[in-house]
């Protein structure tokens, strides 16, 4: 009997180990993700509002140039050059306000990793509950290690098809700036 109890209390340790270590695995990457969310979330922002003041500066000061043109005043040549120059700043500053807020492809990557690593740690606990309900306290010994050995094999497979299904980076692609990586 005693020899019952260790055998029975091994599978019973190596699967609440086995859970407890996918499960912690898991949740530390969709912290991981989510931080670097917020991240590039906080990065995206800071650009996105540094571009909207400079376009309004620059429609502001072009603005000033034309009014006093339309008042009939005479710009200076430096004022000209600077009233031509205008577009292409205001360009630029429009192109990195659109290249920030291309940022929301890789967040929604990072969001949609985390979302399946939920799911996917889901159905890894629903795999434990389905095959432990089948264990009540009249099974037997025999039964009990081979449902509990079920399911640690069935959650082993779960956890390697979880990891090879999601990547380990971020991709942004078909920006004009070219394709990035991160994390």
């Amino acid at each position: 009997m005693t020899t019952r109890k260790k055998i029975l209390g091994s599978h019973v340790k190596r699967l609440l180990s086995g859970v407890s270590d996918h499960g912690r695995r898991h949740l530390a990457e969709v912290e991981t993700d989510l931080l670097q969310t917020e991240l590039l979330l906080e990065e995206a922002i800071d650009k996105l509002t540094a571009a909207f003041l400079a376009i309004h500066g620059a429609v502001s000061a072009r603005q000033a140039l034309v009014d006093r043109l339309l008042a009939g005043e005479q710009l200076s040549e430096e004022e000209r050059g600077a009233l031509a120059r205008m577009s292409d700043e205001i360009g630029q500053h429009v192109n990195l306000a659109v290249t920030s807020m291309q940022f929301q492809d890789m967040t929604g990557q990072l969001i949609e990793r985390s979302i399946r690593r939920v799911i996917g740690l889901s159905e890894f606990l629903g795999t434990l509950g389905a095959h432990g309900a089948g264990i009540v306290p009249e099974s037997g010994h025999e039964e009990i290690v081979d449902r509990l050995g079920k399911v640690s094999t069935a959650l082993a497979i779960q956890s390697l098809e979880l990891r090879s299904v999601l990547r380990k980076s971020v991709e942004q692609k078909h920006m004009e700036s070219g394709d990035i990586e991160l994390f």
